[in-house]
């Protein structure tokens, strides 16, 4: 069984959903502290042929809190500006009707505990995109939490059953082959191959939100677009 374990951002870059979809298992890292000015509440979009960044106002973040204690201060007229935001970005963009459909469902979903809320937004894309891995949180897997680092990565696989564990290519050097060997799993890593759309007509800006994949693409280009990797 192929297993990943990753922290829960927000409408993160196509390259989250290519490790989704590369996996069987894909574990939520919810209960590990909140790291400011990370990815969990913020992403980039496409305004004007810029890149332009948003974000999600939390209640007391710290990062003496683990990432599922903290709450959003997501109100309505913040929910509100950010659609008007994105639809200002993307009204003439090709998929924009059943992609902003997708977007307002998940920006107006009432939970307020942000991994919840991320937790929600990353099923209901997978859903749209066909991707049928399982999806499950950390906190709700039974483990010693007194572990940091590879170790309690490697004692999730365990629990888990996973024989495989496939990480992002950024985590290359905070991870040691022979340690997941002895325990009986295989260390890969996952390097996203360059994906390139037509971004209007504009210069085509890199690494931005799924959203902005999901306006401009089909979900079968997507599809495509989710097997242009390679293990390393």
């Amino acid at each position: 069984m192929k297993l990943a374990v990753m922290q829960p951002y927000f409408f993160p870059y196509i390259g989250y959903f290519q490790l989704i979809n590369a996996v069987d298992v894909f574990v939520i890292y919810d209960d590990v502290n909140f790291i400011k000015k990370g990815w969990i509440n913020r992403n980039n979009i496409l305004v004007n042929g810029e890149q332009f960044l948003f974000n999600i106002e939390l209640k007391g973040a710290s990062q003496n809190k683990l990432i599922n204690q903290i709450e959003t201060n997501y109100n309505s007229q913040c929910k509100e500006d950010l659609l008007k935001t994105i639809r200002f970005a993307y009204a003439k963009a090709p998929f924009f009707k059943d992609t902003f459909s997708l977007v307002k469902r998940i920006i107006e979903h009432k939970e307020i505990n942000i991994s919840k809320l991320i937790t929600y937004s990353l099923k209901e894309i997978c859903t749209f995109l066909s991707i049928e891995t399982q999806i499950i949180i950390s906190s709700d897997i039974i483990k010693n939490n007194n572990l940091k680092g590879q170790l309690k990565i490697i004692e999730i696989c365990k629990n888990l059953e996973a024989n495989t564990y496939i990480n992002p290519i950024g985590g290359l050097n905070l991870y040691d082959s022979e340690a997941f060997l002895q325990n009986n799993i295989s260390l890969k890593f996952i390097k996203s191959s360059p994906i390139i759309y037509n971004q209007f007509s504009n210069t085509f800006i890199p690494h931005l939100s799924i959203i902005d994949v999901l306006m401009f693409n089909s979900p079968e280009r997507i599809k495509d677009f989710l097997n242009e990797y390679e293990f390393i």
